[in-house]
């Protein structure tokens, strides 16, 4: 049985696992993924308060908008989704928002990581583990070994990178030339002149797993980057705006403000209403190596200007969001790059396509046909 890792767990790496269980039902395929964060969801991840779990907020992606150019081709994901109430249409109040004409958007009730969440029960089996940061990748013996922070490194058949570009590039090992002449020659005092030609022979394959022109196209891709506050409140906290959620354009600091379950259209004296601001991108930029201890309050000085007497919330969540979306993806968009073929490394995600759950589902088609054609 064929072992599979898929490194992330967001909306890329979910859909990958569900159509592989899909498209080769027949074939022996032990599903692993990982992701390094405490929970499923990527830039698709929904928040809890600490004090009523109940009482969620969508730091990542705040809704999904169908656009008419894949109205047809992406049919079959959004039906599903709707048809088991992952997906519903917004019809909450968003001030500022600008629509392409034929569009539609739509909220997920159960917050945004329910899409992933969905899928990775679509994987029928997939063993998902949480807290496993992928730091070195190396080629031992026609299988690839793959090393994470804590723990032991385990060998896959296939792996696939579903993390943002510049984390690939950061991975360490035979992936980005790490060996050294030296460690060699080590080997070949140590274990003699026969084992020195053929490691020498494979020290030439290692350095050629990345070819030139496809470390620039990774390198070319680039990324906006924001930070992002939840702020959760206690049962009967009630929040009285005429919107759902609103775009600011002037501010320096904050772009978007959501009452996140008004947007969801759930409200209840059960929870209570989470609050959710999105900063600007320039803002994110200027800040992004600030800890996020001394941001926060600068993000909240400028919410009280736009929304003086806010009730005083239960606890905050910061998030910062160094690869928030993509601003240039791969040239011509292929979807996937195929890294090696014999192991299989693939890797895929929003920057080789386009930043939205679109451009997600055509990568994880690609990536799903790149392993039925190389399997």
């Amino acid at each position: 049985m064929a072992r599979v890792l898929i490194v992330g767990a967001g909306p890329t790496g979910s859909l990958c696992a569900a159509l592989l269980r899909r498209e080769l039902p027949q074939r022996p395929l032990r599903i692993v993924l990982w992701d390094k964060a405490r929970g499923a969801g990527g830039r698709m991840t929904t928040s809890r308060s600490p004090h009523n779990p109940r009482c969620t907020a969508d730091l990542g992606a705040q809704y999904i908008t169908l656009r008419p150019a894949y109205a047809q081709k992406h049919q079959s994901f959004y039906e599903d989704l709707l048809a088991h109430g992952v997906l519903k249409p917004l019809t909450a109040p968003v001030e500022g928002m600008v629509m392409e004409e034929g569009s539609h958007n739509f909220v997920t009730p159960q917050g945004i990581s329910s899409i992933v969440k969905h899928y990775l029960t679509e994987s029928a089996g997939a063993d998902v583990f949480y807290e496993h940061h992928v730091t070195q990748i190396y080629l031992r013996g026609g299988k690839w070994e793959v090393c994470k922070k804590t723990g032991s490194p385990e060998q896959f058949d296939i792996v696939v990178l579903t993390i943002p570009v510049p984390q690939i590039l950061q991975l360490q090992g035979d992936i980005v030339n790490k060996m050294k002449n030296a460690l060699l020659s080590v080997d070949a005092l140590l274990l003699g002149r026969s084992y020195y030609r053929g490691d020498a022979l494979y020290y030439n394959e290692r350095q050629n797993l990345i070819k030139e022109s496809q470390k620039q196209q990774l390198e070319s891709v680039s990324y906006s980057s924001r930070f992002a506050l939840g702020l959760f409140y206690e049962a009967g906290t009630w929040i009285d705006v005429p919107w759902a959620a609103q775009y600011i354009t002037n501010n320096p600091c904050i772009r978007f403000i959501s009452i996140d379950n008004k947007k969801r259209n759930i409200e209840s004296s059960e929870f209570g209403p989470s609050v959710v601001v999105h900063t600007s991108v320039p803002f994110g930029t200027a800040h992004l190596e600030w800890d996020k201890e001394k941001v926060q309050p600068i993000i909240l000085d400028h919410l009280e200007n736009i929304m003086p007497g806010l009730p005083k919330p239960t606890s905050i969540k910061c998030q910062k969001w160094r690869y928030s979306q993509v601003t240039k993806a791969i040239p011509s968009c292929p979807g996937q790059m195929t890294l090696h073929i014999k192991p299989l490394l693939v890797c895929g995600g929003d920057g080789f396509t386009h930043s939205n759950f679109d451009g997600c589902i055509d990568s994880a088609i690609c990536i799903v046909e790149a392993l039925k054609t190389n399997l």
